[in-house]
């Protein structure tokens, strides 16, 4: 019996030894089979992520090909165009995006009146003078239809400019009203670069062709020039407001000097006409419903501009942001 039991033993030690490879190997195994799943689940994910998008962008193009083409027969509407965010070149704010809603706006037949919905701290003088020039001209052209400017949270600097040209101006008690005004500003650097060490070199073809240079002294003739200048910005914005709203203004210096009221305060002055939403005011026309005419970037622009922050968002909801890093 006991050299059975010897050779019995012997005969055990392989078989445990085979089995514990085999554990081994199942568990690898089963590693990669749970690696195998979890990639293959991110896969479908991000092709499913993919194809929400794309499906998107086709909804979204064939919903807004058809809006900007399906505005029949309303029986008379008002148009509202949305003037917001800061006033400059290829912005949904400036005069190109700005003029052509007021075109088709004033080009349906069933228009009955136009209401700028402002919300802007302003912008490039420029592309206001373009809008102001714009709204004075269809005013003349279509004097059945007027145009009325609303103002939300701001209308201040260059968008008060542009709601100067329209026929009137309400706002809310507690909107930023006016900063008929002109600013620019800059830096100096010419103590750091002292303080570095480093040499400033320049070379240019016209006396004042450095112009206002951040890393050099400043000039005083160049400093005088420059006021000239924004003064002139200055005269053109106070000569268009006056010519806008004519003697509606209380004649007061603070008006143009830079400062900003209130609605409340901006009605006193005849700054505004009025306190009043664009629903009231519309319902006040007679004509409640409106119609959005403001252009609005395409399903294309929107998708491209908002696709990597949405991407983003997901993956901090998934909890996969960890070491991920946007430059």
């Amino acid at each position: 019996m006991f050299g059975y039991g010897s050779n019995n033993s012997d005969a055990l030690g392989p078989v445990e030894g085979d089995k514990k490879e085999w554990r081994l190997i199942e568990r690898v195994v089963m590693a990669n089979t749970i690696e195998l799943r979890r990639s293959r689940r991110w896969g479908i994910f991000f092709k499913l992520l993919t194809f929400i998008y794309i499906l998107a962008v086709l909804v979204l193009f064939i919903t807004n090909s058809a809006g900007s083409t399906s505005i029949g027969k309303t029986g008379g509407h008002v148009a509202v165009i949305d003037i917001e965010g800061t006033i400059a070149s290829g912005e949904l704010a400036g005069a190109d995006a700005v003029i052509g809603s007021l075109s088709a706006a004033l080009q349906h037949p069933d228009t009955k009146a136009v209401i700028l919905r402002i919300n802007s701290p302003g912008g490039s003088p420029v592309q206001s003078a373009y809008i102001f020039n714009e709204i004075q001209r269809q005013r003349a052209l279509n004097e059945h239809v007027p145009i009325y400017s609303v103002i939300v949270d701001s209308g201040a600097s260059g968008a008060y400019y542009i709601a100067a040209a329209t026929q009137e101006i309400y706002a809310s008690g507690a909107s930023i009203v006016g900063s008929i005004g002109v600013t620019a500003a800059g830096f100096g650097y010419q103590d750091l670069m002292d303080k570095v060490g480093i040499e400033r070199r320049q070379f240019t073809s016209g006396d004042h062709k450095a112009f206002l240079d951040p890393f050099s002294v400043l000039n005083p003739d160049e400093q005088a020039l420059f006021e000239i200048l924004l003064n002139d910005v200055h005269e053109q914005f106070i000569r268009d407001v006056k010519l806008g709203r004519g003697d509606r203004l209380v004649d007061s210096p603070k008006l143009f000097s830079g400062l900003f009221w209130t609605g409340s305060q901006a009605l006193e002055l005849g700054l505004i006409d009025g306190l009043k939403s664009t629903a009231e005011l519309a319902r006040e026309l007679g004509y409640p419903q409106t119609v959005d005419f403001s252009l609005r970037p395409s399903p294309l622009e929107a998708f491209a501009r908002n696709l990597g922050v949405s991407l983003a968002q997901a993956l901090v909801k998934l909890g996969v942001s960890q070491g991920v890093t946007l430059n």
